[in-house]
């Protein structure tokens, strides 16, 4: 190894003494026994301590750190690099003495001290005064001393700070090392917290303190004695003894951070959870909650991670102390239990597929113990799914195209699993070709669905109990069903449908400006469905076996002519547009079933779309013209206001808008008359602080309102607000017989630095009440999260429960950074 010496002289008597270049070759050999020494610190001194917690789930998030940089590109070729204002050599002692301003430099790492001895007798190296060490990784050491044996198994730091790259920090008065493995730090302190600019001595937010924490570098552990936890310097809580995996660990078998949680039907429960790192590639999470009233609930998760992806599964199972504090409800039974898996598999870089599944031994077992698989993805109980999925998928992404393949199994959370379908499968395709055709742009895509149910699924659409009674229970009485009274949301048997759509596209601007943009579109579907003959589903479609073919060919021009209008005050562009659509009359409009085209909302957001439908089991059909007119005023000193008004018109041939079919898609949407409802939208943003929008939709012939949204937000430095008003007409053929106006509410208040306090509230006007509020405060920095949440809400607790269900639940969260987060659960029910 080749070293070389920089000499840096103040005066030439300081050149005078300093004969290095006599014994350069002899330096060489010190320069070796400094880097073995330097390379020890590195790698057992300079320790990450990160208290990295194993790998579990963290609900809580803090506050974003700014990207870590690239690491620093490291010369591995054995030159060690020594700079000070002296270097000198005692023969008799044999030792080499660097002294002032000392730096030595080798392979990305650096120490910086104000004197460096290396003894060759004792092969001991010792530094003083400033010491600072950085490795390769960004991790800096500081010390007044070290006094450390060449080979680093022996020999100790005093006044040992460490910085690590992810902001955690560890101090001591003093770090003995011994037996080449284990280092001992004396009154030790650790925090993953940022000091404090204006004074950096005040204690940080929370630390631990240790009398000894000691470091197995074999095992990879740190050990706490007589450690205490302190927020703002004052202790909280006293920890005899505790021991955490070291920062070079990612995966340590433990027991994790226990959670406390509370319902009605199981009482009080505890789990602590168990994780076991069995291998690099794969581990296991034991999580046993022990309740007061039902026993112990099981739960167990294996997860593995291969080159090209990753899977995981989960089992739950209880035998149950007290069923009755169920009865009467699904859970009223002594084993219950669930299994749910999940994964996802790289074919390639464009290519993945995976699966989802889930298994129950009754559907309300989830939400009964609040597992996972209950939780909305926000992990409150606030909005709570409907149904758990099980599919088998295949996903396809390219530069202009798609590919999406699945099969779903929807297991129903309310009940009425014989009324969800199984869908065997569904597959997407759609390209958008790379080269012009006649100069314009072509794209095509394909669908494929086929599904099957085992009940007819209805809904009622009138208050009368006993026809409630017939549509949602079963009848043998055929004609006890009629569309007007129910409506068959699912049709019992099988249906089959493909797509194939292609179209054309283009755009061009003539000379004073219009916009021209002619398209063509050709669509074809092929329908096989077998409906089966259950009571009252005739009344709504054509049972037994129907198979039609169904061609749409379609033709458009859309025609655009912006006016720009510059002032010193900003720019208005005033827009008019207009779109012609031919094309034939919807065929089987109304006669086969529809599954994936329920939802008509027609607003500003669909005027021109050229098949407002929401899926591809209907398709629209007759000739039609949308027109409206589009202002947009861009103010030099910021803000904007865009504005949009106008109608739709069936210009000929029947009208799909109008068509009565199983669910009544679009007959109170607005499009049901020949001339629309006039639909509007203005969105107005006078600077970055405040946002309004309105959204409407009036009658053509009565100006009445008939769906009308305003919202409006403003966030300041240290507030924000929201409100949104809603105001719908009746729908009685959807089943929505009276008006429903409502407000939803939201605020949050940043009342200090790192504090915020939120909370939102729906009040239903039409009752005339409060349907749902969340009060919440919490705490989040870089560091620490504390937060808390109480939700009270409206919920269906299974199928038929009138009324609906009032739920709380308080949430509180806990989280130390690197070292433990915890959180708790408590909820109740009772109908209101």
């Amino acid at each position: 190894m080749a070293v070389v010496a920089a000499r840096q002289f103040r005066s030439p008597a300081l050149r005078r003494s300093t004969p290095v270049r006599r014994y350069r070759a002899r330096l060489a050999a010190v320069g070796v026994a400094m880097f073995t020494v330097l390379a020890g610190i590195v790698l057992a001194g300079s320790l990450e301590l990160a208290l990295t917690a194993p790998a579990a789930a963290q609900s809580f998030t803090y506050n974003p750190r700014p990207p870590k940089p690239p690491p620093r590109p490291v010369t591995n070729d054995g030159r060690m690099t020594v700079q000070a204002v002296e270097v000198d050599y005692d023969y008799n002692n044999q030792r080499v003495s660097a002294v002032g301003n000392v730096q030595m430099f080798y392979n990305g790492t650096s120490v910086e001290a104000d004197k460096v001895i290396y003894d060759q007798k004792t092969k001991r190296l010792h530094a003083e005064g400033n010491i600072r060490l950085t490795d390769a990784e960004g991790k800096v050491t500081y010390a007044n001393v070290m006094d450390l044996s060449d080979d680093y198994r022996d020999g100790f730091v005093d006044s040992l700070r460490v910085d690590t790259e992810d902001a955690t920090r560890m101090a001591a008065t003093r770090a003995d090392r011994s037996a080449g493995n284990y280092t001992v730090f004396e009154n030790g302190v650790y925090t993953a917290c940022a000091p404090c600019k204006d004074n950096p001595k005040k204690p940080p937010l929370w630390q631990v303190k240790g009398a000894r924490i000691i470091h197995d570098q074999t095992d990879k552990m740190l050990y706490f004695e007589n450690a205490q936890l302190e927020f703002f310097g004052v202790p909280m809580a006293y920890l005899p003894y505790f021991s955490t995996p070291d920062p070079t660990v990612k995966r340590k078998t433990g027991f994790l951070m226990p959670a406390y949680s509370t319902v009605t039907g199981y009482g009080y429960g505890v789990e602590t959870p168990f994780y076991w790192a069995i291998a690099p590639d794969y581990d296991a999470t034991f999580n046993p909650r022990f309740t007061t009233k039902q026993g112990v609930l099981l739960q167990g998760e294996f997860r593995q991670r291969l080159i090209n992806g990753s899977y995981q599964i989960r089992a739950y199972g209880i035998d149950q102390l007290d069923k009755g504090a169920y009865a009467g409800q699904p859970g009223d039974r002594q084993f219950r239990g669930g299994f749910d898996t999940k994964g996802q598999f790289a074919l390639n870089d464009k290519w993945v597929w995976g699966w989802d599944g889930v298994l129950l031994s009754d559907y309300y077992f989830f939400s009964d113990y609040r597992l996972a698989q209950y939780k909305d993805p926000l992990g409150s109980f606030l909005s709570l799914p409907t149904e758990a999925i099980s599919q088998l998928y295949l996903t396809g992404v390219g530069n202009r195209s798609f590919f999406d393949a699945r099969t779903i199994y929807y297991l129903s959370f309310s009940g009425s699993q014989d009324k969800v379908p199984v869908i065997h499968p569904v597959i997407d395709y759609s390209n958008v070709l790379n080269h012009p055709v006649l100069g314009g742009e072509v794209s095509y895509k394909t669908n494929f669905t086929s599904l099957s149910r085992t009940t007819a699924a209805f809904d009622p659409i009138t208050t009368l109990a006993n026809t409630n009674g017939l549509c949602l229970t079963a009848s043998a009485d055929p004609l006890a069903r009629l569309p007007s009274q129910c409506l068959l949301r699912g049709m019992p048997g099988t249906y089959t449908r493909l797509t194939a759509e292609a179209q054309w596209r283009k755009s061009y601007t003539d000379p004073i400006g219009q916009i021209w943009t002619p398209f063509a579109i050709m669509r074809a579907d092929a329908i096989n469905a077998s409906i089966s003959n259950q009571p009252g589903v005739s009344n709504f479609l054509p049972v037994g076996d129907t198979q039609a073919v169904r061609l749409m060919p379609t033709v458009g021009l859309e025609y655009r002519y912006p006016f720009i209008n510059v002032q010193p005050w900003g720019t208005t562009t005033i827009e008019p547009i207009a779109q012609i659509i031919a094309r034939p009359n919807e065929t089987f409009a109304g006669r086969l079933p529809n599954e994936d085209a329920q939802s008509m909302v027609f607003d500003a957001s669909n005027l021109f779309a050229v098949d407002k439908f929401s899926g591809y089991d209907r398709v629209e059909g007759g000739g039609r013209a949308n027109v409206g007119v589009q202002a947009t005023t861009q103010f030099d000193r910021g803000g904007s206001v865009n504005v949009l008004f106008g109608q739709s018109y069936q210009l000929f041939g029947m009208n799909s808008f109008a068509v009565v079919d199983a669910t009544n898609t679009a007959l109170n949407s607005g499009l049901q008359n020949p001339r629309s409802d006039y639909v509007a939208r203005i969105n107005y943003s006078p600077n970055r602080t405040y946002t309004f929008s309105v959204r409407s939709r009036m009658d053509e012939a009565t100006q009445n309102i008939n769906r009308f949204e305003a919202e409006g937000r403003a966030a300041f430095d240290r507030w924000s607000v929201s409100m949104i008003y809603g105001n719908y007409a009746a729908q009685p053929e959807l089943g929505y017989l009276t008006k429903r106006e409502g407000l939803l509410g939201s605020a949050s208040v940043k009342v200090a630095s790192n504090w915020v306090v939120s909370g939102s509230a729906r009040w239903d006007l039409e009752a005339n009440k409060l349907n749902q509020y969340i009060v919440g405060a919490g705490y989040v920095d870089d560091c620490f999260v504390l937060a808390a949440n109480y939700v009270t809400s409206y919920n269906y607790a299974a199928a038929g429960t009138t009324p609906p269900v009032l739920s709380h639940a308080f949430m509180l969260q806990i989280g130390l950074r690197t070292l433990a987060n915890s959180s708790s659960t408590a909820g109740s029910n009772g109908v209101q």
